[in-house]
């Protein structure tokens, strides 16, 4: 989260922090960020003595606002390139739904950045679009590669590795929340027979273990569930009973979409 802008919560915070004369060292340190963010933060707004959040924050919006300098090389007068800025803020947004789900936001641009190349990207590539350290690239795709949502390929002929995206990236980070989801299971339920089916505790835990196994139930169906809500309780229900039904039958239980589905599978 280095490399993105303060929010105002965070300016909040700042604020705070100077109220109660605590260093930019410290205040970083509560924030998760590194102290020069903080520095050049207070810096740019009238300093230590007279930092307001609010005023922070409208600046802030207001240098947003600000179409930035294209700086170019003597003689180029070229206009900006249209796709290429459609093309950022695409990779923008693909990486904020990224962060949303827990990924670091360098790591999440690297993941998104690959996604959008036709043939995949060699470190040195990344560190050229991105702007960013060598060593931030290593620990970005050792990440990703932990959580199979890139693969890696040695190039012919050369030593250098080139960073792709399967095919089947999200089938396989499905399959990932399938067995974590498992694993929460197994947990939960262990931990309510160590505290006390009984006590606080054990009931939160029990409470918490029917979550998790309803999700990875339905999980476990795969990424196209074939039926859902109501219609999916009656297939459910007779799959327990065993009870034989006839494709009209089943038929009148889907939706015309979960119909289309079936057809498209068969």
């Amino acid at each position: 989260m280095s490399g993105a802008r303060l929010n105002r919560t965070e300016r909040e915070l700042v604020a705070a922090g100077l109220a109660a004369r605590l260093d930019h060292a410290e205040i970083a340190r509560r924030l998760g960020r590194p102290t020069s963010t903080v520095t050049r933060e207070v810096a740019r707004n009238a300093g230590p003595a007279g930092y307001d959040a609010d005023a922070a924050e409208a600046a802030a919006r207001e240098r947003a606002r600000r179409p930035r300098a294209v700086v170019r090389a003597p003689g180029d007068e070229r206009a900006p390139d249209p796709g290429r800025t459609a093309r950022a803020a695409f990779l923008d947004e693909f990486a904020e739904n990224v962060v949303a789900t827990g990924v670091p936001r360098t790591t999440a641009r690297v993941l998104v950045l690959i996604h959008a190349s036709d043939d995949g990207l060699t470190a040195a590539e990344i560190v050229d679009e991105l702007r960013i350290s060598k060593a931030s690239v290593s620990n970005a795709v050792v990440y990703l590669d932990g959580l199979r949502l890139i693969r890696r390929e040695r190039e012919p002929e050369t030593r250098r590795e080139r960073y792709v995206v399967g095919d089947d990236v999200w089938a396989a980070s499905w399959n990932e929340s399938v067995e974590a989801n498992a694993r929460w299971v197994r947990t939960t339920t262990r931990g309510v027979a160590v505290l006390g089916p009984d006590t606080p505790a054990g009931i939160r835990l029990a409470r918490a273990a029917r979550f998790f196994s309803s999700v990875h139930e339905t999980m476990s169906a795969g990424p196209w569930p074939l039926a859902t809500g109501e219609a999916a309780g009656v297939l459910r229900a007779l799959a327990r009973a065993g009870v034989p039904v006839t494709a009209e039958q089943l038929r009148s239980v889907l939706t015309p979409e979960q119909r289309a589905v079936l057809r498209r599978r068969a």
